[in-house]
């Protein structure tokens, strides 16, 4: 007599297999029908062959539609286990935790533990972990917000000339919500990234007196969703209301494009959560980074 559960049965029963051409179109009908809860997963997988990664899917045989992805890219996990608890131990992951090539495990919070159960068993060893809220928006944002902030705040969007003025704000920003603790910052990794964002991504910076004091851009782009992330004022001029204006502003631009926006606060962070439900946000589901 099996006395394996169901659960457990089905899970040996299915295997995990690379991504080929062929499975393209199933893995991409899976991520739609989860993108609300997996905008950064989406954006990983429409730019897989522009990074070394690859997408590995679960199910009894090829052909047949997966039940769930892995998505690996930039020492980067994205799990899309669309409510697993209990998975086959996917062998690539052994070799990846063998050679210390995973950086972090990203996603809902639900698939992360699953995968760090996996992990576990494998000898990686958890650095740090965070949880956060998954909020999402479908409409503008409540109109009082376009008017807060000082009468002399001018939103825009940034050159490449301004560079070294919003340079400290992204340094700051991914010492104060980025890194995890105990890790060592590197000022040039930060600058090109920046410069990145300036030059291939949307965002906004909030001047004051002609002083660039507050950053906002996109992060993630997947099929019909953009994730915000990057939110930013510099500590000297917060409570004015720069942030809620400067988010309104640049949520509207994106939302006028016809798309979603998905953004994840962590939860300790009481006065972001505050912001994102006062702009008509509302929580989806949670949502954790795990760093190795």
């Amino acid at each position: 007599m099996n006395d394996k559960s169901p659960v457990k049965a089905d899970a040996i029963a299915q295997k995990w297999r690379k991504m080929k051409e062929s499975d393209i179109s199933a893995a991409e009908t899976l991520l739609r029908a989860m993108e609300n809860k997996c905008v950064g997963a989406c954006g990983r997988f429409l730019t897989i062959n522009d990074t070394r990664g690859g997408v590995w899917l679960l199910g009894e045989k090829r052909g047949q539609n997966p039940s769930a992805l892995l998505i690996y890219s930039r020492s980067t996990i994205n799990p899309v286990l669309c409510g697993k608890k209990e998975i086959p131990c996917p062998d690539f992951l052994k070799a990846l935790v063998k050679k210390n090539k995973i950086h972090s495990v990203q996603g809902q919070k639900e698939d992360v533990l699953v995968l760090e159960e996996e992990m576990e068993h494998m000898g990686a060893q958890v650095s740090d972990t965070y949880d956060y809220d998954l909020m999402s928006l479908d409409k503008q944002p409540e109109k009082k917000s376009f008017s807060s902030g000082p009468s002399n705040l001018v939103l825009r969007k940034p050159r490449l000339v301004d560079i070294d003025a919003i340079a400290p704000l992204q340094a700051a920003y991914e010492r104060e919500e980025v890194l995890p603790s105990g890790s060592d910052f590197s000022p040039s990794a930060s600058r090109v990234n920046l410069a990145n964002i300036i030059a291939k991504e949307q965002m906004f910076c909030a001047e004051v007196c002609g002083k660039i004091v507050g950053k906002i851009n996109i992060n993630a782009v997947s099929f019909t969703r953009y994730q915000v992330g990057g939110v930013f004022v510099h500590p000297d001029f917060r409570g004015l209301g720069i942030a809620r204006r400067m988010t309104a502003e640049f949520i509207s631009s994106l939302i006028k494009t016809g798309r979603g926006v998905t953004l994840f606060v962590k939860k300790s962070n009481f006065k972001a959560q505050c912001l994102y439900a006062g702009l008509g946000f509302t929580a989806l589901d949670d949502y954790r980074i795990t760093y190795y």
